[in-house]
Order: C-alpha cells, then sequence, then structure tokens
C-alpha cells in the first residue's frame, strides 16, 4: 500500500538545459539600486561593534511599529523562529491544540509540534488559498488554545470571521505574516488584528535582509515583555533565567540592512501590485479563462504579491513547456502539510483536506518582482498561451 507522501504526485522538475531568460526574483536588481546606502549603514555597525542588539535593532522595531500601527515590536532570528517564540510566549504545552492550514510553509505547523503542542489542519478556501474560516468552528474542541492563519503569498485571511471564533471561544490567534508585510484587512495591517503578529525578513520577502531575520508584533506588553525574555534564553538580568527561552536575536547588521530597505518597501510593494493588476489584464485578453484562474482578491483585502500565483490545468507539463522557454516558475507547495512524513503522526489521510490537495497539484508561481518589465510578463504569458493551445485537447 503506498503511504500518502508516495501517492502524491511531486512537482515537475524542470531541465536546466535551456536557461531563464530572466531570473524568477532578481535581488541584484534591488540591490544595484540602493547599494551606496547598504554599503554605508553596514560599514557604521561594524565601524561601532556594536554587533547583537546594538542600536539599529531597537529603531528598526521602532520603525516597523510606526508603519504597521502596533505598540511593540520584538525582532528575532528568523521568521520561523517568530512564530515559535509567539506560542512559547502564549505557554503552549502538550495536549494543547492550534489549529492551522497545511497549504503553507512547513514552519507554521512545525512551530506549534516544536512546543509540544498538536496542530490541527483545516483546509483551504480554493479562491484565495487562505484558511477556510467557515470550516473553524467545526475544528474547535476544549483543548485548542489558537488559531494560526497564514496571510498566504501576501494575501490577508478572512481576518473577521477569525477573530469572531476565537473571541467567542476564548483562544489566541497568531497570524502567520511571513509573507505579507504591508498588507491590509479593512484597512488594518495583518499582523496587527491578532493577538500577535510575526514576520519574516528572510531575502525572498518583500522586505528581505541578507539572511534570516523575524520579528513579532503584539499591543499586548506582558506578551512583548515575555517575547524579549525568551529570545535571549529567559533572561532578562545577565546569568539568571526566568523562563527556559532560546537564542533567537536579529543581528545588528541585518537590521541597518533591513533599515534601509524598509525606507523603499512602499515603493517596491506598489510596484508588485502594478505587475499583478499588469499579469491580470493580460490575461484577460489572452482567453484563457478554462485553463488558468488567479488567486481571489477579496474587497476587504490588500494584497501585496510576495508571489503571484495562478492555478493552472496541467500544471506540471505546463512548467516543463515554461522552462523550456526559458521562463522561471516555481511551485508553493508540492505536498500539502498533513500529507507530510513529518506530520505522519497525526494520522491524516489523502482526500482528508481535498482542496489543499487539489491546490499543491495546480498551483504555479510567474515572476512577480518590482523590477521585471511589462515585455517579460508578456512573455510569460504568451508562452503559456501557446502551450493551452498546442495541448488543448490533453488540458480540456
Amino acid at each position: 500500500m503506498k503511504t500518502a507522501i508516495e501517492s502524491s504526485k511531486p512537482a515537475t522538475t524542470c531541465s536546466a538545459k535551456t536557461p531563464s531568460r530572466f531570473p524568477f526574483l532578481d535581488l541584484k536588481a534591488q540591490h544595484a539600486s540602493i547599494a551606496d546606502e547598504i554599503s554605508a549603514a553596514v560599514n557604521q555597525v561594524l565601524a561601532n561593534q556594536e554587533l547583537i542588539l546594538g542600536p539599529e535593532v531597537r529603531l528598526f522595531e521602532d520603525e516597523v511599529a510606526a508603519l504597521i500601527g502596533t505598540k511593540y515590536c520584538i525582532s528575532c532570528a528568523s521568521g520561523s523562529d517568530a512564530l515559535l517564540l509567539a506560542l512559547m510566549a502564549l505557554a503552549l504545552k502538550p495536549g494543547d491544540e492550534v489549529i492551522t492550514t497545511p497549504f503553507t510553509f512547513v514552519a507554521t505547523a512545525g512551530s506549534i509540534a516544536r512546543t509540544g503542542a498538536t496542530p490541527v489542519f483545516v483546509d483551504i478556501d480554493p479562491h484565495t488559498f487562505n484558511i477556510a474560516a467557515d470550516q473553524l468552528a467545526s475544528s474547535m474542541t476544549k483543548r485548542t488554545r489558537a488559531i494560526m492563519p497564514v496571510h498566504l503569498f501576501g494575501l490577508p485571511a478572512a481576518m473577521a470571521p477569525i477573530m469572531e471564533i476565537a473571541n467567542s471561544h476564548g483562544v489566541a490567534v497568531v497570524e502567520d505574516s511571513a509573507q505579507a508585510i504591508g498588507a491590509r484587512y479593512c484597512g488594518r495591517c495583518v499582523g496587527t488584528i491578532g493577538d500577535i503578529g510575526c514576520f519574516s525578513f528572510f531575502p525572498s520577502k518583500n522586505l528581505g535582509g541578507a539572511g534570516d531575520g523575524g520579528m513579532l508584533c503584539t499591543d499586548d506588553r506582558l506578551l512583548a515583555d515575555r517575547t524579549k525574555i525568551l529570545r535571549v534564553h529567559g533572561s532578562r538580568e545577565k546569568y539568571h533565567y526566568e523562563h527556559l527561552g532560546i537564542n533567537s536575536r536579529l543581528d545588528t547588521l541585518q537590521a541597518a540592512i533591513l533599515r534601509v530597505k524598509l525606507k523603499h518597501l512602499e515603493d517596491w510593494s506598489a510596484a508588485r501590485a502594478r505587475n499583478a493588476a499588469r499579469y491580470a489584464a493580460l490575461f484577460t485578453v489572452s482567453g484563457l479563462s478554462d485553463f488558468i484562474e488567479l488567486q481571489g482578491t477579496p474587497s476587504e483585502s490588500s494584497h501585496v504579491y510576495n508571489q503571484f500565483v495562478i492555478r493552472a490545468r496541467d500544471r506540471d507539463r505546463l512548467r516543463q513547456h515554461l522552462a523550456s522557454s526559458g521562463i522561471p516558475t516555481e511551485i508553493y507547495y508540492p505536498v500539502p502539510l498533513h500529507l507530510q512524513p513529518a506530520f505522519a503522526y497525526l494520522g491524516y489521510k489523502i482526500s482528508d483536506l481535498p482542496e489543499s490537495e487539489r491546490a499543491c497539484k495546480e498551483v504555479l508561481a510567474l515572476p512577480i518582482f518590482p523590477e521585471i518589465k511589462d515585455e517579460q510578463m508578456e512573455e510569460v504569458v504568451h508562452s503559456i498561451s501557446a502551450f493551452y493551445e498546442g495541448h488543448a485537447v490533453a488540458a480540456a
């Protein structure tokens, strides 16, 4: 009998024989536009030699807090650590349950499991790819301690019904905002709606550093204080430990780099939105509605497009075709978390969460970085059109 992972088709490996005409994400172009600013910021830190929790860290935390509208921001070593620290601050323990989505990066559910708590997966909305809020109530139990929605690809989850359910059951909400800094739901920045919001500054994020980095945001002073202690081994005073914490600090060098980039984030986000609108217009006139579906964006949400994802028929062969034409793509995510070997102990089976499983077979991310040119996006859509024109019978 095949296991879940064996029975799930892996994403097709694209041939490396045809070089890409342009990158999937052009970090070199971004750096070239701010290289002098970055060098000056880095040199200042090196000159001061305040490398651990130096002044740039505090300044960066304050600037992000002002940007997104929250009282407290606590930086840490990665987005994964931000999620873990948030759950540690909530004092999760074995036997507790946290509801989340299986259609996300492993760090989401991994942070839950690392506390000893149990991830409880709820399927996704097929149009937004975010957790289906209307399925949350049926998954609540006496052991539920928190809900962890993910603002996937930069699109806010349906926070109003999520908060309503959480408040009615007296459970916390931890927002996985790793891909969505600057995105808004009903006018509020994601990461400021629940009890704690978690961000990632991995280089591929809209606000990315020169390595790993993360941050937690909250309006709760006690949670903020606890998180600050937990990120430095549970210590407020040197060699005195109030809690069992971890070592998870944002390097001062990273904070300095991120402060420079933060000044450009609004412009980069606007460029991503323009590029997404251009893609949408190109797909509208291409006559591909029978083959391609775009991620839905509800009217109350603003999307920051960390990824531009389409749902595509015959996805794997389309990706092969695009690769052979020099068009780079990515698959987020090829296997849902409930069918991953690391979570086999939870007992989920194929078809338990059908929309997540279907999305893993159909989603394809297209290049959306701020510096991409109109003609490059036109190449992408033209190549997709050429594929379906030549494979209409197979795709139908």
